[in-house]
């Protein structure tokens, strides 16, 4: 499942490529994609990265940041071969799944443990700290030359997804990579400042208030944050609430899972669930048909917001 050899085969042997991610993308598959697109254009190859979701305000300072495209109302996308990056499974392709024509070469290309190898073509590499690690991967394998602004989109997509390299999927090669990237002289103080800094006032008031509501349960094992649709859509769309909620949340000692539930209508609900520790959380989401990593992983549940968090919270204890 780790050879990109037939990957590149694909590549050299088409024109017209459709690259996509998961919706709601992070730096990791932002910065994947759109490293991606570098990479087939270079080859004279047309690329089009296409999201259900744009590009979000906190991420386009990125290199060719307007290379990527929300789906919109698009009723047909040409291509001759689809890549999907960092997504588990099709579905996490959200709305552009449409446009995947049966019969046309499927490559994914993915570093999730739930991954369920949906591409005709599967790459998929558990161990690897995130996606852009497994694209610089690709890169030495063509023998394709970095730089500075895959450089930058690498590193962006390797420091989010190890949390600034702090989680426990950052190894030694991880660090092995960022050395190389970082030859390309770009500030990486700069670089967090622009990822992680730089919280409005409003934003951060209205933080201290999901804060405070948020519950403690288990003997304080279980930190539980649910979201109306109305509560979340009082944030600035700059303010990455999910991940400000987690890296806050997961410093509380005796934390043992953070679950993040978001209303997206009145009988839907996406959860999002961070561990610490030994809980695997992607065993958890494949109970309700979601996955993820062992501590970083994510599901829906069809049911209102309270129902759901009694029903997701109601699994972490059977499972704690």
């Amino acid at each position: 499942m780790g050879n990109f050899s037939a990957v590149l085969k694909t590549i050299r042997s088409h024109k017209n490529f459709l690259v996509t991610t998961h919706h709601n993308p992070d730096a990791d598959a932002l910065s994947s994609a759109l490293s991606m697109a570098i990479f087939l254009k270079s080859l004279g190859k047309k690329a089009l990265v296409l999201n259900e979701d744009p590009c979000p305000p906190w991420l386009k300072f990125l290199p060719r940041a307007s290379w990527f495209k929300k789906a919109g109302d698009r009723q047909r996308v040409d291509y001759d071969a689809a890549i999907v990056i960092d997504c588990g499974d099709l579905e996490r392709a959200g709305g552009v799944r449409k446009f995947i024509q049966p019969g046309k070469p499927l490559v994914n290309i993915d570093h999730h443990v739930t991954n369920d190898k949906f591409g005709s073509i599967n790459v998929v590499r558990p161990r690897a700290s995130s996606s852009c690690e497994m694209i610089f991967d690709l890169f030495k394998e063509a023998k394709f030359p970095l730089n500075r602004d895959l450089a930058i989109l690498l590193y962006a997509g390797i420091m989010t997804d190890t949390g600034s390299f702090r989680y426990e999927n950052t190894s030694s090669y991880s660090h092995a990579v960022v050395r190389e990237l970082m030859a390309f002289k770009f500030s990486a103080a700069r670089m967090y400042d622009r990822l992680y800094v730089g919280i409005p006032v409003g934003d951060m008031k209205l933080f201290t208030q999901v804060i405070h509501s948020a519950q403690l349960s288990d003997g304080n094992r279980i930190y539980c944050v649910s979201l109306s649709r109305k509560e979340a859509a009082r944030f600035s769309k700059s303010f990455d609430l999910k991940e400000k909620l987690f890296n806050f949340l997961r410093s509380i000692e005796g934390i043992e899972v953070v679950v993040i539930l978001t209303e997206i209508s009145a009988r839907e609900v996406r959860v999002n669930l961070r561990s610490q520790n030994s809980f695997d959380v992607a065993r958890l989401a494949q109970q309700f048909e979601g996955g993820g990593h062992k501590k970083a992983a994510g599901c829906k549940i069809y049911e209102p917001l309270a129902r759901a968090q009694r029903t997701i919270c109601s699994a972490i204890r059977k499972s704690l």
